[in-house]
C-alpha cells in the first residue's frame, strides 16, 4: 500500500502495523471508524484486507485530511472522513467496530513544541474518561473497540472502560526485545462483555539484531511503502 505523509512532523510508525494486525485477526466486517485517522494508515489497511468492512474515520488536524484522502484514492477503497474533533462527533451514526491509535504520552512528558506532534502524542489531547465515554455512545450493542496504548497505565485504562461498561476481552503486550519492558499494549474490549479477559502471549520487535518472525510478517502484510511530499 502507497502511502503518502507530510514532509515534516508525525509520521506513522509499528504502532499503527502492530494494531492494524491486532485488527485483523478479527477479520472484521461492517461499519468501522478510524479515530485520529492521521494519513489513513490503520482503517485503510484493514478495509484493504477485509472487503465487507465500511471505512469512516475522523481527524480533527487539518493537516492531515488532505493526505488521508489521497491514500485512500490512491488505494482505490472508499473512504469517508469527517473533519472533526473526535468528542465533538455526531452520535446519530452507531458502528460495529471502533478502532485508533491517540495520543498517549502521559503527562510529565516534555512536550513537543510542534503543534502537530502536540495533538498527534499527547493523552492531555484526548483524555481517556472523555475518548472512553465516547466510543461507548458510538458503538453497537456488543461491538468492537480495538486501539493501542502506553501500558505503563493499562491499570488506569481497565478501571475507565469499566466506568463506561466496556469490558477487556483481548490483550497482548508489545516488547522491544525478550529482556525489556512493554512499550505497548493492544486492547481489544466489548460493550456489556461478560467475557473473561484472554491474554496473548505476548509479541517482541526483535529478536537479537533482526525483526522477530512475528513482526517481520506483519511489516510483509502490511506491505506499505511511504512517501513523504507536500500535499495542499
Amino acid at each position: 500500500m502507497r502511502l503518502y505523509q507530510p514532509q515534516e512532523g508525525y509520521c506513522y510508525n509499528s504502532d499503527s502495523l502492530y494494531l492494524y494486525d491486532f485488527v485483523n485477526r478479527l477479520k472484521p466486517k461492517g461499519k468501522v471508524l478510524d479515530v485520529g485517522a492521521g494519513c489513513g494508515i490503520v482503517g485503510l489497511l484493514v478495509a484493504r484486507d477485509n472487503k465487507k468492512v465500511e471505512l469512516e474515520a475522523v481527524e480533527k488536524q487539518k493537516l492531515f485530511v488532505p493526505y488521508a484522502k489521497k491514500n485512500a484514492q490512491e488505494n482505490q477503497i472508499s473512504y469517508k472522513l469527517y473533519e472533526s474533533n473526535f468528542l465533538e462527533l455526531s452520535e446519530e451514526q452507531k458502528y460495529d467496530y471502533i478502532i485508533s491509535n491517540p495520543p498517549f504520552y502521559p503527562e510529565g512528558v516534555r512536550e513537543s513544541e510542534n503543534e502537530m506532534l502536540k495533538n498527534a502524542r499527547y493523552s492531555s489531547n484526548l483524555p481517556l474518561d472523555d475518548f472512553f465515554k465516547k466510543v461507548s455512545r458510538l458503538l453497537k450493542p456488543r461491538s468492537h473497540f480495538l486501539f493501542c496504548y502506553d501500558p505503563v497505565v493499562f491499570g488506569d485504562i481497565c478501571v475507565a472502560l469499566e466506568r463506561v461498561k466496556m469490558r477487556i476481552v483481548n490483550v497482548q503486550f508489545v516488547h522491544p526485545r525478550e529482556n525489556k519492558r512493554a512499550s505497548l499494549v493492544l486492547i481489544h474490549a466489548r460493550n456489556s462483555s461478560k467475557s473473561m479477559m484472554n491474554i496473548e502471549p505476548p509479541l517482541f520487535t526483535f529478536r537479537g539484531e533482526n525483526y522477530s518472525s512475528e513482526t517481520q510478517i506483519i511489516y510483509d502484510n502490511a506491505n506499505t511503502e511511504s512517501i513523504k511530499c507536500q500535499i495542499s
